[in-house]
C-alpha cells in the first residue's frame, strides 16, 4: 500500500509511543519512515545542566527505540518544534538529501500545567503556560507543514494526520483543562488546513481521537489506572488498542484516498455515550 512512499513520524519517545505503532504499520505495508525526536540542537541557548541532561536522555531513548523497533537504517533527526531554526534545519537536511515526503504524523503535545497527575485549574494557568501548550500541541502542525511546503518537500496528494482525544470537545472523567483547549485548536487547524491544502495541492489533513492509554510517557504522566478503567467500562467496545489507532491512521495516510477534514474516533465508542 505504501510502496515508494515516505512519511515523517513525530512524537516517538520510546517503544511504547503511539507514534511507534503507526510507524511499524507503515513499514509493514512497505512504506518508509523518517522519525524525529526531542533533543539538543545547535539553536538551544543557555540550557541548564538539568535541561541539557533531559534533552540528551530523551534523544538517546528515542533513537535507540527507533533503531531497535524499526531498524538500524531508519533516519532519525532532532526536532524541537518550539524553535523555528530547528524546524528549518530539519527541512534543510531533507532538502540536501533530495528527500521529499508523502505525509506526516503529528503526535506532539506538551502541557506543563499537569504535574504528578494533578491538573492546574484553568483560572490559575498563566499566559505563558497557555501559549507554550498551544505552540507545541497545536500551532506546531502549521509551522512544520509550512516549512515542508516552503522547501518543496511535501508532495502533492500527501496526507497529514494528527492525534487528539475526546477532551478537545467536552469535559471528561479526567478534567483536562489547558491541553484540551490546545487540542481543540489542533482539530480546528486540521479542518482549515484540509480546505487550504486540499484546494491548492490535493493534500489531505485529518485528526484521530484515541482512547486513554497508559502505555505512553504522556499517558503515564497524566492518567491513573482508574481513568482507563472508567473509559473501558463506559465504552461499548472497551478502550481501543494502539494497533487500532495504527490501522486507522495508516488508512487515512494511504495514497489516493479522498478523505479529509475528518475528526475520527478510535475509542471503542466512548464518544457516543452521554
Amino acid at each position: 500500500m505504501f510502496e515508494g512512499k515516505t512519511y515523517i513520524i513525530t512524537g516517538i519517545a520510546d517503544k511504547h509511543s503511539l507514534a511507534m505503532y503507526v510507524a511499524k504499520e507503515i513499514i509493514r505495508n512497505r512504506g518508509n519512515v523518517i522519525c524525529t525526536g526531542l533533543g539538543v540542537s545547535a539553536h538551544h541557548q543557555n540550557l541548564s545542566e538539568n535541561a541539557l541532561n533531559f534533552l540528551n536522555k530523551s534523544y538517546e531513548l528515542f533513537e535507540s527505540s527507533v533503531k531497535e523497533e524499526l531498524g538500524e537504517d531508519i533516519e532519525t533527526y532532532v526536532l524541537d518544534v518550539t524553535l523555528d531554526e530547528s524546524i528549518n534545519d530539519f527541512s534543510e537536511a531533507l532538502k540536501t538529501k533530495h528527500q521529499t515526503v508523502d505525509g506526516l504524523l503529528h503526535a506532539i503535545a506538551m502541557d506543563k500545567t499537569i504535574r504528578n497527575k494533578e491538573v492546574k485549574p484553568l483560572l490559575e494557568v498563566t499566559f505563558n503556560e497557555f501559549c507554550d501548550t498551544m505552540h507545541v500541541s497545536a500551532f506546531s502542525l502549521v509551522t512544520l507543514v509550512s516549512s515542508l511546503k516552503h522547501h518543496d518537500l511535501l508532495n502533492n496528494g500527501s496526507s497529514i494526520c494528527s492525534l487528539s482525544y475526546i477532551a478537545a470537545q467536552k469535559v471528561t472523567f479526567h478534567p483536562y483543562r489547558n491541553i484540551s483547549i490546545a487540542k481543540a485548536a489542533l482539530e480546528r487547524i486540521t479542518i482549515e488546513l484540509a480546505d487550504e491544502l486540499g484546494r491548492k495541492n490535493g493534500i489531505r489533513v485529518n485528526c484521530v481521537r484515541f482512547s486513554p492509554y497508559l502505555g505512553s510517557k504522556a499517558g503515564t504522566a497524566t492518567l491513573n489506572t482508574s481513568d482507563v478503567e472508567h473509559a473501558e467500562h463506559k465504552s461499548p467496545l472497551g478502550n481501543a488498542l494502539p494497533q487500532d489507532l495504527a490501522y486507522e491512521v495508516t488508512h487515512l495516510l494511504r495514497p489516493d484516498a479522498r478523505i479529509t477534514g475528518e475528526i475520527r474516533h478510535v475509542d471503542g465508542g466512548y464518544n457516543i455515550v452521554g
